[in-house]
């Protein structure tokens, strides 16, 4: 991206449910930062509505989940469901974790961006968050 954003983009990095696998979310959330975006990093157990609550609050352009309970199917559509309650259509969701092709493709349809396997390259995710806000928050 050649281009510099007028202010660093905001991402809320979660964990949703009862999932304590944290470390994977801890290094996008290092990677995130070391890319120039401001993270807010949830910690552990996080409702959707409190994740929501929390991206409505911190003013984010993006909300990373972070999943690997296997309950993918209901926190990003719960996710989804309380955004566009609260008119934040213009905020990205996407995240990665243990998610089946089948399913990563439904979630999309649903609004969910793109979403990452483990391993995923952390420039990759970082270059696809600030390619998606400035093109659709308009910086």
């Amino acid at each position: 991206m050649s281009e510099t954003l007028n202010r660093p983009v905001r991402v809320l990095v979660a964990k949703v449910g009862l999932d304590g696998h944290d470390r994977g979310a801890k290094v996008i959330a290092t990677a995130l930062r070391d890319a120039g975006m401001e993270v807010i990093y949830t910690g552990l157990r996080q409702t959707p509505e409190m994740v929501v609550n929390t991206a409505l609050q911190e003013d984010v352009d993006a909300i990373g989940i972070s999943i690997l309970s296997g309950a993918h199917m209901t926190v990003f559509p719960k996710i989804i469901k309380l955004m566009q309650e609260k008119d934040m259509n213009d905020v990205l969701v996407t995240g990665g974790g243990i998610i089946p092709d089948d399913d990563m493709k439904a979630l999309h349809e649903m609004g969910v961006g793109k979403l990452f396997a483990p391993g995923a390259n952390t420039h990759e995710i970082a270059g696809y968050i600030k390619d998606w806000v400035k093109k659709y928050r308009n910086f």
